[in-house]
């Protein structure tokens, strides 16, 4: 087993199972040309052996937000939907509120640990964030803030190990097919 930087501990004897993501970045000022976010998210996430399968621009826009996700939440190619941008304080700042009403389970946990890590590269000015995760018909969904930096923390130190199946003692991949059980 190899340790990650993270106190993590990947068992190289197990086969890693790449997750289909989709990718969405929430922002009224970038266009496909200058959405560096979503670039970053995805170039990381194929770089890690996932697949990015499908990649969205949508305008800070409770609507536009919740129907792309619904849409990608539908699709049975897509495992994983995360979203960057929109999740600050200001009045145009919607994607928690697009997308909580999307979660059959929230992921309080992921907000706690997106917190303390967060805290570590911007200080207090975490506080400013509203970075949530939860489940939605047996697909994990993230909200990310718009910055390269939060984007960068939330898959480097967050979403890339739970979403490795060789990841130990537990990950998110090994738990998908019971998502939807009832």
């Amino acid at each position: 087993m190899t340790e990650t930087s993270q106190s993590c501990r990947i068992d190289e004897t197990l086969p890693f199972k790449p997750v289909r993501i989709a990718i969405l970045t929430v922002s009224d000022t970038r266009d496909e040309e200058t959405d560096t976010s979503g670039a970053l998210l995805a170039e990381r996430a194929a770089r890690d052996g996932h697949l990015v399968t499908a990649r969205a621009l949508v305008r800070d826009d409770t609507g536009a937000i919740r129907a792309q996700v619904n849409d990608w939440i539908a699709d049975p190619q897509i495992d994983v939907v995360i979203s960057t941008g929109g999740t600050g304080l200001t009045g145009r700042d919607v994607t928690p509120e697009a997308l909580r009403p999307l979660f059959e389970k929230e992921i309080e946990g992921f907000a706690v640990v997106w917190h303390m890590l967060s805290y570590q590269s911007v200080g207090l000015s975490t506080l400013q964030s509203r970075a949530c995760a939860g489940v939605a018909r047996g697909k994990f969904i993230f909200a990310l803030p718009g910055s390269n930096g939060a984007c960068k923390d939330g898959w480097e130190k967050i979403i890339r190990w739970q979403l490795d199946s060789r990841h130990m003692p537990c990950n998110l991949v090994e738990i998908m097919p019971r998502l939807t059980e009832r």
